[in-house]
This record gives C-alpha cells, structure tokens and sequence, in this order.
C-alpha cells in the first residue's frame, strides 16, 4: 500500500474536495485522483462518493480512514524513531493530557525530567480523557496523562497520583460554610456537569449510581474554569477535581470535600502497549513512573 497515497486520502477526506486538496497538497488534481484510484483498486472497494463538486467518505472509506490515520502515525512515530536514536537525549516527546494537569501537575514533571535531558523537545497537547486516550492509541501521542483508566486493551496505564474530589458551591450557597458535605446533601438541586466524554464525567456518573441519586442536569460544561463559572453564576453546584494551590476560592465559589470514599480520581499515564515509542518518549515514560511510585 502507498503511504502517499494513504495521507492524500486522508487530506481529500478532510476537506471534502479533490480540487482544494490537489492545492494544500501541491499536486496535479489529475495526479491526486489517479492516486485515489489506484488506492481504491488495491483496496477493492470505493472509498469516495461524489455530491455535487465535492466528496464525501462512502461507507467503505468511514472505516478505512480510521486505520489510515493509524498508518500514517505509525509511519510518523517510526521515521522519529529512527532520526532520534542515534541521539534520544535531542529527541521530542509528543504528551497528551487533562486540562486539569496543565497548571502545574505536568508543567512541574517536564521541568524535572529536562534538567537531567535538556535538549529533549515536547510536543503537547490538551484535552478531554476520551481524546487523550485516542491520541495515544492512534499514535498521535507518544504518551497520556489522564483518568480514570482507560477502558481500551490496547493501552496500558499506570497510577500517578489520587486525588479526593470536591463539591463547588456559590459563596453564598446554604452549604458555602461547610468543609466537608455528602451527595446527599444535595441531592435535590441542579448540578453543572462535564461532558459524557470527559474523564470527571464518568467518575461522576458512577458516584451517583453507587449512592442512588439522580442527579437533575442543568448544563453539561467542557473545562473546568467554565464549570465553575456557571456554579459561582447560580446555575447549580458541580464535582470537580480539587484546584491548583491558591486558586481553591477563586470565581466566588466554595471548595467542599466530598465524604463519600470512593469520591476520589486515580491520574494515571498510559500508553499503546504494542508501539514502539521514541528514545527520548520512552525515557519520560520510565522516569515519570519511577518519580511517582
């Protein structure tokens, strides 16, 4: 199979039309869609179909784009590989992780790990624990820091660190003097909530089941800054992981301990078990895990 071909493919896909991406590719648009076809032929099956001036991504080509990329990366992390072995204290770490982990969790793990490896490059990106499990399984990223444990068996993980989850509550909410509360003691209002493919979101979902609560959704929120703006605005309470130091009582909220045992997140870093990661990606793995344990 052509790899050139796979990444044109790819890029037709994105935007939907030959002609635009025979432009970003700066190739011949003849050119591009012979490529196309002769991908098509060696596949067996169509992976475009015509709608108007553009394309669209047939049935066939729904299900071969998500092994494409997966190509692509593996291509990408092996030609890496190689550039970087002969020098893995000069390579580049490519690391996907919570938002939560950005002001200081990770931040303070790179600034360590490069005193000993300076010259070590990090490529990072943000998101969601759905994504940054993605990322690291289609090869995106080297490795992740997220929770809870992913659920796919094609990644490894390992505990870093727990945290106690807290209830953040307006400043002027009923319970704003408390330091420590239940679910129960808010059983009945409105929560601000994170989105269903959030890490938080599933911890969430499972304390609620376990204490047999129904939790009333106003709003379902996708970063933390935000959550906690619309419960200092009135619109409901929220669980969320507990906040950076000296940021516990921003935003005219209240931090409360959440009692209830298994209100905790394990972060963890994880791994696609089967990859070969980069010199440079597999020696952060090694000493992130033994700063940690």
């Amino acid at each position: 199979m052509d790899l050139t071909a796979v990444r044109w493919f790819l890029t037709v896909a994105e935007l939907g039309h030959v002609t635009g991406a025979a432009a970003e590719l700066r190739v011949s648009q003849p050119g591009l869609s012979r490529a196309i076809a002769r991908l098509e032929a060696d596949l067996g099956q169509p992976l475009l179909d015509r709608v108007g001036r553009g394309v669209r991504l047939s049935p066939y080509g729904e299900l071969f784009a998500e092994h494409a990329r997966r190509l692509v990366a593996e291509e990408q992390a092996a030609r890496r590989a190689l550039a970087q072995a002969a020098d893995p204290a000069r390579g580049e770490v490519s690391l996907a992780f919570l938002h939560t982990q950005g002001p200081s969790f990770v931040p303070d793990l790179i600034r360590r790990f490069r005193r000993e490896r300076p010259g070590v490059r990090f490529r990072l990106a943000q998101d969601r624990a759905g994504r940054v499990g993605a990322a690291v399984r289609d090869g995106r990223a080297d490795l992740g820091i997220t929770s809870p444990r992913p659920d796919d068996p094609a990644l490894e993980w390992a505990p870093l660190v727990t945290e106690r989850l807290q209830l953040v509550v307006a400043a002027d909410h009923r319970l704003a003097r408390r330091r420590r509360v239940r679910l129960a003691d808010v059983a009945g209002e409105p929560f601000v909530a994170f989105r269903r493919d959030a890490g938080l979101r599933r911890i969430f979902d499972e304390l609620f089941a376990a204490a047999g609560i129904r939790p009333e959704i106003a709003f379902e929120g996708e970063e933390t800054a935000t959550v906690r703006g619309l419960v200092a605005a009135g619109l409901g309470v929220a669980v969320v992981a507990p906040p950076p130091p000296g940021e516990e009582e921003m935003h005219g909220v209240r931090h409360l301990t959440l009692a209830e045992p298994a209100a905790v997140r394990t972060i963890g870093l994880t791994w696609a078990a089967a990859r070969t990661r980069p010199p440079a990606a597999e020696e952060f793995r090694r000493f992130v895990l033994a700063d940690t344990n």
